[in-house]
């Protein structure tokens, strides 16, 4: 059976909590792949599933929580920023070449949905990236926000106002929810959000259905399926035919764009 030991690695003053997986009958040196999660989501929403498969196919894999989530350091919690999380997988991937037994010169990426948008950026970021999964990727953040609907357009927007001059005062963050039924303000809303999202949080974990709302207004500005034209190794886009938060549509643009896509 594949092992999997609790580790820990710095990214920028503070821990990131991560699993570790290694092979039966590990002998290095092994490929490793790096798996982070999408939005305000933690390594225990079915992450495991995908990295023990992984193992057992030979592979090393990391999987990791973001600062201000899960396992992870970071005050205020639940503070969602984009370039932050953007740096805590290149962390991932500089702690992945240094661990026992990896092989550098073979480093993989698997990021989901949020995160499946973030293994764009960092594969084009990162030359030395050997493949990367992106699995019903966030790709364009206009496109996602036109799926909250006008009310929770505004909702959101008016939410993000609030915590965006509260994080200016040094207040307490202003909080959204990640899921919410349609029309709400949640920064996912779809009807089939909340057994789809929420489905995945396994019975007696602690999980907070909710970010600090200042990433309403980022999200809407990023668009990291632009920076598929400049990922230069192979990279699959697990594409869905019916996606209610991330639309397939952009997302097939972006992909035939890449160019070992």
């Amino acid at each position: 059976m594949p092992t999997r030991t609790d580790v820990t690695f710095d990214s920028h003053g503070t821990t990131c909590a991560a699993w570790l997986y290694r092979p039966d009958g590990f002998e290095g040196p092994r490929p490793v792949i790096v798996l982070g999660h999408g939005l305000g989501a933690v390594k225990e929403m079915g992450l495991d599933a995908y990295a023990s498969r992984f193992t057992a196919a030979g592979f090393i894999c990391l999987v990791f929580d973001y600062r201000h989530f899960g396992g992870s350091g970071g005050e205020p919690r639940q503070l969602l920023d984009i370039d932050r999380q953007l740096e805590d997988w290149s962390e991932a991937i500089d702690f992945a070449k240094s661990i026992a037994g990896a092989d550098p010169t073979r480093i993989g990426l698997f990021g989901t949905s949020f995160g499946g948008g973030h293994v764009i950026v960092t594969a084009a970021n990162h030359p030395e990236v050997g493949a990367v999964v992106s699995q019903c990727p966030f790709t364009s953040g206009s496109a996602s926000s036109r799926t909250l609907g006008i009310l929770g357009l505004a909702k959101v927007s008016a939410l993000a106002t609030a915590d965006l001059a509260a994080a200016a005062a040094h207040a307490d963050p202003v909080m959204v929810p990640l899921a919410g039924k349609p029309g709400s303000a949640a920064l996912m809303n779809a009807a089939d959000v909340i057994p789809g999202y929420l489905g995945l949080v396994p019975d007696g974990l602690d999980f907070t259905n909710a970010v600090a709302a200042r990433v309403g207004a980022a999200i809407t500005l990023h668009h990291p399926g632009r920076r598929a034209k400049d990922v230069k190794c192979p990279i699959m886009f697990s594409v869905c035919d019916k996606d209610s938060v991330a639309p397939p549509g952009p997302t097939m643009k972006y992909a035939a764009l890449a160019p070992k896509g």
